[in-house]
């Protein structure tokens, strides 16, 4: 059990060296998403601009996360929605960053690169897919069962 807990603890450690995670882009991004739960909003609208982004992405890039897109896509929704609280602020931060970080046409690698536009969005998104699998998990079991404005 320590050894998991070490190597977890390792493989987050060995994610943030990626250039992606330590740019101004994503710090830029992680900034924006504390404003957007501290109240000033615009989570709908970051919501329709991530979704048309998506919608024009190329999923080979995302490899295995590009499911976990499409729910931190529909996750916020319900959030804003009011449909969906269970999940905390720190995963809800995090998750509302990677949108803000895929819809910057200015981050690391812009999105324009022939070939590598996408890679650094990639990155994000399966760094913040690692750190808040649980939750999406726990959301897509709360969509499967149908329920409907939980406590």
């Amino acid at each position: 059990m320590k050894k998991a807990k070490e190597k977890e603890s390792s493989e987050r450690d060995i994610s943030y060296q990626k250039p992606a995670l330590r740019s101004e882009a994503f710090a830029r991004a992680l900034g924006e998403a504390k404003l957007r739960l501290a109240g000033s909003g615009g989570l709908r609208s970051l919501c329709e601009k991530a979704a048309k982004k998506a919608a024009s992405l190329p999923r080979h890039r995302f490899k295995a996360n590009w499911p976990y897109l499409q729910t931190m896509l529909r996750l916020v929704r319900a959030y804003e929605r009011g449909e969906y609280k269970q999940v905390s602020k720190d995963d809800l931060m995090w998750i509302i960053a990677a949108l803000n970080y895929l819809v910057d046409p200015f981050d690391l690698i812009p999105d324009q690169t022939p070939f590598l536009g996408f890679v650094d969005d990639a990155m994000v998104v399966e760094f913040v897919t690692e750190k808040t699998r649980q939750t999406l998990d726990d959301f897509m079991i709360w969509e499967t069962n149908g329920v409907s404005n939980p406590g």
